[in-house]
């Protein structure tokens, strides 16, 4: 492939910078991507111990239809490089009181969930699915890949009709309480509130395409884990012609005026570059790439401590993926979002080796336990005292349900705060899935994947356009490569 574009470099090799660099190579750029870390993938990586693998972050597959498109525009199918397993039931919810809610992409037996839950709230249900799937094509047809500075621009695209349809004024939690009358499948559809640095009770209706997607198409493992997908992703930007160096950290993105040149790496080299992208966080490229010592403020959103478990026996009697919910989820959301540890900790258990057991050893579970937290600048406190009181409660909630593991059964135990998640991928403050979601940073409003002060840098990842998640940060890749055509005719 001949190189009619400039020489590009790409900061850190995520997905959303894998991403961007193919769309950026199959339109003729020299594309360099430098990564700190031994392996690619960011956040989505690899933890190989003692015959377990763990995914660090993303546990699970959605939307993988963007996956076939970043594949076909390297020419390449999808269905070739990655072979995905379906995860259904794809999530369990469970409360204090031993309630249980199971999502899953078949309708009978969703219906039927929701008739053992609340019986009158299956007329809802089926009129949720058909508001979301509108509301869910709406969006991405017209809203998700549009790349405006302004949000009237950006929501001119619509019809009267289309905007209302929206719903962005009203809460998540409002938007569903106009098909659910329980609360509790309201707390169940709106839990993604967590992921997304919000609560059910603040964040725009429109959200409620996320247990939509999920729904309709489907919750997805790659077989060997979704470390495979980015494997398949790294091989198909290097068969492209992308050169991919890892263990190559780079210490700051250097200028001429207001120009980007390239970037200066820890070990000392200069790499010139007439483009560079940074999948590093935004406000961790602002602070410690540029050195600029003002930023947007930016609510991000929480941190994590995460568990990796691998247990000899087998892990607890419990499906690939649960959300183990407080009793009072207002109050745990409210405490959250103030920086605070919950009195009731909401949590997420993925044991991935139920749908694929080649993750770990024979008569043996991958187990991977995530709690949000509050991110470091937030807790003055010692991260070892946090944890240890942490995984108490964790334990004594699964002790409840009666999951139980037997301490000699653990033959992998090994634990990030989010000083670990900082130091090594770069997010900022230790917040997990980057800036959040709330209504003053969805769409034109999060951060510009085009700096406004620096010409020739740019941004992917999941503090930018369009947001947090496995399928965004790749979409993201898209959006961020056609910015980048964009400003170059």
């Amino acid at each position: 492939m001949s190189s009619s574009g400039g020489r590009t470099i790409v900061v850190g090799a995520g997905l959303g910078g894998l991403s961007v660099a193919i769309h950026l190579r199959r339109a003729g750029f020299e594309v360099l991507v430098l990564e700190a870390n031994e392996r690619t993938g960011g956040r989505a990586g690899l933890l190989k111990v003692n015959g377990y693998r763990f995914d660090t972050g993303p546990s699970l597959l959605n939307y993988p239809w963007v996956f076939r498109d970043l594949f076909a525009a390297g020419s390449a199918r999808f269905e070739d490089r990655v072979h995905l397993l379906r995860v259904d039931p794809s999530i369990r919810f469970v409360w204090p009181d031993g309630q249980t809610f199971t999502l899953s992409g078949d309708l009978e037996r969703l219906r039927a969930e929701v008739e053992r839950v609340s019986p009158a709230d299956v007329a809802g249900l089926m009129a949720f699915l058909a508001d979301a799937e509108a509301k869910y094509n709406l969006a991405f047809q017209k809203l998700v890949l549009r790349d405006r500075e302004c949000v009237v621009r950006w929501f001119g695209v619509l019809t009267p009709r289309e905007l209302l349809r929206t719903a962005v004024w009203r809460s998540l939690d409002g938007e569903l309480g106009r098909f659910f009358h329980c609360a509790r499948l309201r707390e169940a559809l709106g839990a993604y509130a967590m992921y997304l640095g919000g609560s059910p009770w603040e964040l725009a209706g429109l959200f409620s395409i996320l247990p939509y997607g999920e729904l309709a198409y489907g919750l997805w493992l790659p077989a060997g884990g979704i470390y495979a997908l980015v494997a398949a992703v790294e091989g198909l930007a290097r068969e492209l012609g992308v050169r991919i160096e890892t263990g190559r950290r780079v210490h700051r993105i250097r200028a001429a005026g207001d120009r980007v040149e390239g970037v200066e790496c820890a070990e000392g080299e200069f790499e010139r570059a007439e483009l560079v992208v940074s999948n590093v966080d935004v406000p961790t490229t602002w602070t410690a790439l540029l050195g600029r010592t003002s930023t947007r403020r930016l609510r991000m959103t929480p941190g994590v401590i995460t568990w990796y478990w691998g247990v000899r026996g087998g892990a607890p009697a419990v499906p690939h993926h649960t959300i183990v919910l407080p009793a009072d989820s207002r109050r745990a959301y409210a405490q959250l979002m103030a920086g605070e540890l919950p009195d009731d900790l909401p949590f997420y258990i993925s044991v991935p080796s139920r749908t694929d057991p080649s993750l770990a050893p024979p008569q043996a579970d991958a187990m991977f336990v995530l709690v949000p937290c509050p991110r470091i600048s937030q807790y003055e406190g010692d991260w070892g005292a946090m944890v240890r009181e942490v995984r108490h409660r964790v334990e004594s909630r699964m002790a409840a349900h009666g999951w139980t593991i037997r301490p000699e059964a653990r033959e992998v135990d090994v634990v990030w705060t989010p000083e670990e998640w900082r130091d090594r991928f770069g997010l900022f403050d230790g917040s997990a899935f980057g800036a959040a979601h709330t209504r003053g940073q969805i769409g034109p409003l999060r951060p510009s994947n085009c700096d406004p002060l620096l010409r020739g840098l740019y941004y992917v990842g999941a503090s930018t356009r369009p947001g947090t998640g496995l399928p965004m940060v790749a979409l993201s890749g898209l959006m961020t490569a056609r910015r980048v055509l964009a400003d170059a005719h």
